[in-house]
């Protein structure tokens, strides 16, 4: 199977598919292969937290033009997979000389399904683009084309628990992978101090909990599959959900914004986290950190690209706070506008290069030590 993901989440989706009990695991770009059985497809759907789709090749040919890929897929044998009752879709994917225009592919693809229907059964089944029973992915590279069955259906970062969103709201799959990458595990407080809709409290109180990511989603494309065995995913349902665990730090999210705060509050109580999340209203810029204790804070500060805002006394204003307000804590954020972080003035000790959206984005760490870093270096020492 492959796992489809963000730019830079390779390595951490590859651990969390090993983790789970994946076979023969390989980074890919924006994707990691892998393999498992029937019930690993239906676990990997509902727990992985970096993953957009999960998909699951069915052929693979050599393919030169259009008539050769006609001919191919119509010697498929459709029967395995679809019904002339099933609708079905086709994404295409084409990176090749010969084939420039992926609509064009997937029009050729969906001829030689029908046609083969037509030949075999005397009717055909139904193409349906916006709610398939059967979402077929083609991916064509220079001269090879895979066929392969979307597991998933709609993008997996639609978790299900978000009803509200503000203007800039943080793709989910994006806040767990930024989390992952900061290195969340749950056993700290932790802060997000411009929480907007709450995504980034929420994804960190279902890791914090082991919480399986799509818990609250109300489909899988894979439950309209001939085969789907419904007895064998419910008992991977409640399986997963006997593996989460207790957390007793606090998780925290600062708004200025009323109508943020509302929509952050509504989101959380959908993902029925409520008990580990508490979000107040106020102006981070105004607040001091609220624990004695080492703090955990990821956060998506606006880049200008969608909100007006003076970027370079904005971001001066995070690092003055960070310096002034929350000794003992780590502070990581993603930003796209990267002139602007030469204003937060402090050095970070980390940068990673993702993509938020399609804006190129650096997730950036500062420590922020309890007392002067050199008496930190100093009692190490001794």
């Amino acid at each position: 199977m492959l796992a489809k993901t963000l730019f830079g989440f390779e390595e951490i989706l590859a651990k969390e598919l090993r983790d789970l009990g994946a076979l023969n695991v390989v980074e890919g770009v924006r994707s990691v292969s892998f393999e498992g059985d029937t019930g690993f497809m239906y676990k990997a759907n509902l727990c992985l937290r970096t993953t957009i789709k999960i998909i699951k090749p069915i052929h693979s040919f050599s393919v030169r033009n259009e008539n050769e890929l006609y001919r191919k897929v119509y010697a498929m044998d459709w029967g395995e997979f679809l019904t002339v009752d099933t609708s079905f879709a086709i994404d295409t994917t084409a990176k090749s000389d010969n084939f420039t225009h992926s609509l064009y592919v997937s029009q050729k693809v969906k001829d030689a399904i029908v046609d083969k229907f037509r030949d075999t059964d005397g009717e055909r089944p139904n193409v349906d683009v916006k709610f398939p029973d059967m979402r077929i992915n083609v991916h064509i590279h220079d001269e090879h084309c895979n066929i392969s069955l979307d597991s998933s259906g709609r993008s997996l970062h639609h978790r299900g628990y978000r009803t509200a969103t503000n203007i800039a709201p943080i793709n989910e799959v994006l806040a767990a992978g930024l989390l992952l990458l900061s290195g969340w595990k749950g056993q700290s407080d932790f802060l997000d101090p411009m929480c907007g809709s709450g995504t980034m409290l929420t994804e960190a109180a279902m890791i914090a909990c082991n919480i399986p990511a799509n818990i609250n989603r109300k489909e899988f494309a894979f439950e309209k599959w001939e085969d789907f065995d419904e007895k064998l995913f419910e008992t991977i349902v409640d399986v997963c959900l006997n593996k989460t665990r207790d957390f007793s730090y606090k998780i925290v999210g600062y708004d200025k914004a009323p109508s943020a705060v509302r929509k952050a509050q509504d989101n959380v109580e959908n993902a029925n986290l409520s008990e580990y999340i508490t979000i107040e209203r106020k102006n981070f810029f105004e607040t001091k950190k609220f624990t004695e204790n080492p703090l955990h804070m990821v956060f998506n500060p606006p880049y200008g690209e969608r909100l007006d805002i003076d970027m370079e006394d904005f971001y001066a204003s995070i690092g003055d706070t960070l310096k002034q307000k929350y000794p003992g804590t780590e502070a990581w954020f993603i930003t796209s506008n990267l002139e602007a972080l030469k204003f937060v003035g402090l050095r970070p000790s980390r940068k990673i290069k993702v993509f938020n959206s399609h804006l190129e984005s650096k997730l950036v760490k500062y420590v922020m030590y309890s007392g002067s870093k050199k008496a930190k270096y100093q009692n190490k020492e001794e």
